[in-house]
């Protein structure tokens, strides 16, 4: 994994999109060059690379958007052909769009079929070439953990879970005197070795450690010093989530972790480069999603007469409270009681206009009204209602730091986590919560963005 503005990325998906990038670009500048030189046409140079490079990142997108660069490494030539004709279809609209507003970045009929067959295959064979080279065992990171307890085994269900590009090889865990042990015993190695001997008889690249008491006089701290010195990577148990996960787990998390472990930028460029994103952002798609906006408004009208919009309060940066503008999804009088309830995957208050408003996710688009005002950003942890944030502040630790930032019509708990509706689902957002708020840029913000339009297209992610 590498570091992109504090964010981390995987090595072989930045290989990957770099590489597919050069060949898209090649595909559409040498079939332009050689078709053009065929018909004895003639074609101007500026047109020629900025044709090209809009064809290119226009496809990069469209792949993006439809979670091509977070599938396994292991797809083969079929799944790699049912995934990419998606994703050049919605190229194909998205620069249908770009040319009606551009015309001198269209190559010409004929010609533009022509581009797009020659980079479908350059994709193809791109994967392909990068899928097996990742098969190798030398791109395996072997990891060796230190712990064998609670902790251990979720670090080591994590690494075994990993779908992605990022793979690894778990030579096992060393057991530490006075802990529990929680992993199978065939993942336990012998003790008695130094951990930088064993680091080196396995080939093990890092060493995660999972001990939660370290104050312990059992505690490898020696062995541990000798390891980095050695040239063998050591990272905690929270570094290894935060870098694999995009989380800050609160079972592994330290106060001395949030308060030395950098980022939390919020210096005045950081807000001058988040607002104007916001304006930007919200604008573009103010303006694209009108006429739905509009549709979404009659249809709550036909159905049950109004109101169209619906105000609650939230609470916002620095605890302040606020209200938030939705399209009414639930039925009058929702909350007759007058007690605040969770709201629920398959919420019974929901009408038949706002099931389907909810599942699109057009409900949240007058937010863009917040966005304007500066109450809320476009990205950023979701505001939650200051009956429930009482509660949650009260039972979780650091739940309010998420409240340091302004709230986000859409963030990293909405993409990465289904519809929480618990004490036990806010944790597990928090969880994604803290790491934004951590290591948050418009780097993060742009990928976000991309994995949002992925969850409207494809149905896929929570609110």
């Amino acid at each position: 994994m590498i570091r992109i503005f504090s964010h981390y990325v995987s090595k072989m998906a930045f290989v990957l999109l770099l590489l597919e990038l050069l060949m898209l670009l090649a595909s559409a500048s040498v079939a332009s060059v050689l078709w053009f030189s065929d018909q004895h046409g003639s074609f101007r140079a500026d047109n020629l690379y900025l044709s090209s490079l809009t064809f290119a990142l226009v496809i990069i997108f469209s792949m993006s958007a439809l979670g091509m660069y977070q599938h396994s490494s292991r797809e083969g030539i079929r799944t790699t052909l049912i995934r990419i004709m998606p994703s050049f279809a919605l190229g194909f609209a998205l620069l249908s769009a770009l040319i009606a507003v551009r015309p001198e970045i269209y190559f010409g009929r004929g010609i533009s079929s022509v581009i797009f067959a020659i980079g479908a295959t350059a994709v193809v064979l791109t994967r392909l070439v990068v899928f097996k080279s990742a098969e190798s065992a030398l791109l395996e990171a072997r990891l060796i953990f230190v712990g064998s307890g609670p902790l251990a085994r979720e670090c080591m269900d994590l690494a075994h879970s990993k779908i992605g590009f990022h793979q690894f090889s778990v030579v096992g865990c060393v057991p530490i005197s006075g802990e529990d042990s929680c992993v199978p015993a065939s993942q336990l190695l012998p003790v008695g070795e130094s951990l930088l001997s064993m680091a080196r008889r396995y080939e093990a690249r890092e060493l995660v450690v999972t001990v939660t008491n370290r104050r312990s006089k059992e505690f490898p701290v020696r062995d541990l010093l000798a390891c980095a010195l050695g040239g063998v990577r050591v990272i905690d148990a929270a570094t290894f989530f935060e870098r694999e996960a995009c989380q800050i787990r609160l079972d592994s998390l330290q106060p001395s972790y949030l308060i030395f472990g950098g980022g939390f930028d919020q210096s005045f460029w950081r807000a001058s480069v988040k607002r104007s994103f916001d304006l930007l952002a919200s604008g573009l798609i103010t303006l694209v999603s009108l006429p739905v906006m509009l549709a979404a408004a009659a249809a709550i009208v036909l159905e049950d007469g109004g109101p169209v919009f619906y105000q609650q309060e939230r609470v916002g940066k620095d605890g302040a409270v606020f209200n938030v503008l939705k399209f009414r999804s639930m039925r009058k009088n929702a909350e007759a009681l007058g007690v605040p309830t969770w709201a629920s995957a398959n919420d019974p208050r929901v009408t038949r206009v706002g099931h389907y408003l909810r599942k699109l996710r057009i409900d949240e688009l007058p937010q863009m009204l917040n966005v304007f005002k500066g109450e809320m950003s476009f990205v950023g942890p979701r505001p939650e209602r200051a009956f429930f944030v009482d509660q949650l502040a009260r039972d979780i630790p650091y739940y309010n730091v998420r409240h340091s930032i302004k709230p986000g019509v859409t963030g990293l708990a909405q993409v990465r986590y289904q519809y929480g509706a618990s004490v036990e689902d806010a944790i597990q957002k928090l969880q994604y919560d803290l790491y934004y708020v951590k290591n948050n840029s418009l780097f993060l913000d742009l990928l976000i963005l991309i994995d949002t339009v992925q969850v409207v297209l494809l149905g896929k992610g929570s609110r």
